[in-house]
C-alpha cells in the first residue's frame, strides 16, 4: 500500500535539495585535489611580464655563477660578467615599466623613476657591464635575482600543486629565512665598491667618471624606501668604528683620521625626509 504524498510535500522536498546542493559543491572545491592539465603554463601565461622577469633573473644567476666559477675559462668568465649584467639590466628595465607603466619624457616622471630600486638597478648595470669585471660587483646582483626568482618559483610550484617538489620547496623556504643576512651582504657590497671604483681608477682599470657615477648609485640606495640595509648598515659601521677609535690603545692620529673621515661620510649622505 502506498502513502498518499501531497504536492506541497514534495516542493518542499525539492527545495531543501537545491539548497544542500550548492553546500556539497563548495565543499567538492575545498577537496585538495590534483593541479589541471596545463596549471603551470596557464599561469605562466598570464603573468607574462613576470614569466619574463622570472626567466632573465634565472638567467642572471647562471651568468653569475659561470663567472664567479669560471669553469669554462677566464676569458669565457669575463663574457658571462657581462652578460650577467646586461641580463640584470634587462630585468630592471621590465621591472621598472612594471612599475611606472606610463612613460612620459618630464622631470617628475625622471624623479619618481629615480625613487624605484630598479632604476637604481639599471644604472648599476650600465656602471658596471664594460668596466673591467670585479668579482665584488655581480654578487648584488647575482643574490637579489636569486631572492626575487625564488619568490616566484614558489608560485610556479604552488600551481603545479601545493605539495610538489619538496626539495625545492625546502631550498626556497631556506633561503627565504636567510634573506634579511643576504640583504645585509648585498648592502655592504654596495657601500665598500665605493673604494674598490676609487682604487680601480687610480690603478688604471676604471673610468674617470665611474667612481661620480656611482655615487650617485650609493646615495639612492641609502634613501631608498622599500631597502632600507644601505642606510641601516651605514650606521652600524658607523657606530663600530667609533667604538674602536675611541678605546685608549688606539692612536691620536689614526682617531682624529677616523672621526674626520665619517664626520665627511656624513657630509656627504643625502637628507632623509
Amino acid at each position: 500500500m502506498f502513502l498518499p504524498i501531497h504536492r506541497s510535500c514534495m516542493y518542499c522536498s525539492v527545495l531543501s535539495l537545491t539548497a544542500v546542493g550548492p553546500v556539497f559543491g563548495n565543499m567538492a572545491d575545498t577537496t585538495p585535489s590534483g593541479p589541471p592539465q596545463g596549471g603551470v603554463v596557464q599561469f605562466l601565461m598570464a603573468n607574462k611580464l613576470d614569466t619574463a622577469m622570472w626567466l632573465s633573473r634565472w638567467f642572471t644567476v647562471y651568468c653569475s655563477a659561470l663567472f664567479i666559477l669560471p669553469i669554462l675559462g677566464l676569458h669565457e668568465a669575463a663574457s658571462f660578467y657581462q652578460r650577467a649584467l646586461l641580463a640584470n639590466a634587462l630585468t630592471s628595465a621590465l621591472r621598472l615599466h612594471q612599475r611606472l607603466p606610463h612613460f612620459q619624457l618630464s622631470r617628475a616622471f625622471l624623479a619618481q623613476a629615480l625613487l624605484e630600486d630598479s632604476c637604481h638597478y639599471l644604472l648599476y648595470s650600465l656602471i658596471f657591464v664594460n668596466s673591467y669585471p670585479v668579482t665584488m660587483s655581480i654578487f648584488p646582483v647575482l643574490l637579489f635575482s636569486l631572492l626575487h626568482a625564488s619568490t616566484y618559483t614558489k608560485k610556479v610550484l604552488d600551481a603545479k600543486g601545493p605539495n610538489s617538489m619538496t626539495f625545492v620547496r625546502s631550498f626556497l623556504d631556506k633561503l627565504n629565512a636567510n634573506q634579511q643576512n643576504i640583504l645585509k651582504f648585498i648592502a655592504c657590497n654596495e657601500i665598500f665598491l665605493m673604494p674598490a671604483t676609487v682604487f680601480m681608477l687610480l690603478s688604471g682599470q676604471g673610468s674617470l667618471l665611474q667612481p661620480f657615477i656611482y655615487y650617485r648609485f650609493l646615495t639612492l640606495r641609502y634613501s631608498s624606501r622599500r631597502n632600507p640595509y644601505c642606510r641601516t648598515l651605514f650606521s652600524e659601521l658607523r657606530i663600530i668604528l667609533e667604538h674602536l677609535v675611541m678605546k685608549p690603545v688606539c692612536p691620536d692620529f689614526v682617531r682624529r683620521l677616523c672621526l674626520s673621515s665619517i664626520a665627511y661620510i656624513s657630509r656627504l649622505a643625502p637628507t632623509m625626509e
